[in-house]
């Protein structure tokens, strides 16, 4: 899945992208963190194509595996983010977004973070229990139209 740089990145020097430690499939885990609160509202992945048309747009595009394609995020739902800093780790083997999420919602289910879920009880009695409210019912936020 070697996806090529966008035409307008591919005529300059482009060799930052070489930094990054992509795996086998040609991809690096992607952490977006809310700049005002600091809280991390989604995980996702970016390959070489994604990040280049991140940092040439400054919104936030992703590599969607289910879908197997880019994915600008809010592109169905409206809700992107302004990628405000981008960072990498010692291992430059993960990517930091510092972003502003537009609409408040970066999660598909209608809530601000997609770390809704949390771990109460033990080992023998585990469960995970929604500790988010849902801002938006998802069927308002992804009402396809004719």
């Amino acid at each position: 899945m070697s996806a090529a740089v966008p035409a307008a990145v591919s005529t300059v020097d482009t060799s930052w992208l070489d930094a990054i430690q992509w795996d086998a499939a040609g991809l690096t885990p992607v952490i977006a963190q809310e700049a005002s609160s600091g809280k991390v509202l989604m995980f996702a992945w970016m390959n070489r194509e994604a990040l280049a048309q991140t940092v040439t747009t400054g919104e936030a595009v992703y590599w969607s595996r289910s879908r197997a394609r880019l994915w600008h995020k809010g592109e169905e739902s409206g809700h992107t983010q302004r990628v405000l800093d981008i960072r990498t780790d010692c291992d430059s083997d993960v990517l930091l977004l510092s972003i502003e999420q537009t609409g408040g919602m970066a999660c598909h289910t209608g809530r601000h973070s997609c770390f809704f879920q949390r771990l109460t009880g033990g080992v023998s009695d585990g469960r995970w229990e929604s500790v988010e409210p849902v801002l938006k019912a998802p069927a308002e936020i992804y009402q396809h139209k004719p």
